[in-house]
C-alpha cells in the first residue's frame, strides 16, 4: 500500500479519513460511485479495503469487525462527512442518481437543497454515514 506524508503547502487542510464497512462489499459499491462522482481516483485496492484520493485528500474504507457495535451519526463520534461541489448543477445531478440509488437516501427531503441554509445535497450511505456536497453561492 502506497503511504503519503504531508504536502506543506496543503498545511491544514484534511489529509485523509478512514472509515469501517460491516458489509465492505456493499460499501465499496457505493463509495466507489460516490467518490469518483466527486472526482477521486482509486489509489490502493487490497483484499480488506481501498482508498481514494482526490489531491490533497484520500478516503479509506476497511472491512470492519462485524462483532464491534454498528454506526450510529447521531451518537459521539462523528456525524458527516461534507464536500466540495463545482455547481449547483453537481449538486442536482448527484441528488437525482442518489435517489436512483438503493442504497443510499436523500435526507430532509422536505427542505433540499436549503436544508443547511445554503445549497446542498444531504444523503445517508449503506451504512448510515451522513454526506453532504455543497455547492459554491
Amino acid at each position: 500500500m502506497e503511504h503519503d506524508h504531508a504536502d506543506p503547502d496543503s498545511a491544514g487542510q484534511l489529509h485523509h479519513v478512514e472509515l469501517y464497512a460491516a458489509d465492505f462489499d456493499a460499501a465499496v459499491d457505493f463509495w466507489e460511485w460516490f467518490l469518483g462522482e466527486l472526482g477521486y481516483e482509486l489509489k490502493n485496492d487490497w483484499a480488506d479495503g481501498r482508498s481514494w484520493k482526490n489531491d490533497p485528500t484520500y478516503i479509506v474504507l476497511v472491512s470492519a469487525d462485524t462483532d464491534n457495535h454498528p454506526f450510529d451519526r447521531t451518537t459521539p463520534g462523528l456525524n458527516h462527512l461534507a464536500f466540495h461541489a463545482a455547481s449547483r448543477e453537481r449538486v442536482d445531478a448527484l441528488t437525482e442518481a442518489v435517489r436512483d440509488r438503493e442504497d443510499a437516501t436523500v435526507l430532509y427531503e422536505d427542505r433540499h437543497p436549503f436544508a443547511g441554509g445554503y445549497y446542498a445535497l444531504y444523503c445517508e450511505g449503506p451504512e448510515g454515514v451522513k454526506l453532504e456536497v455543497v455547492a459554491p453561492e
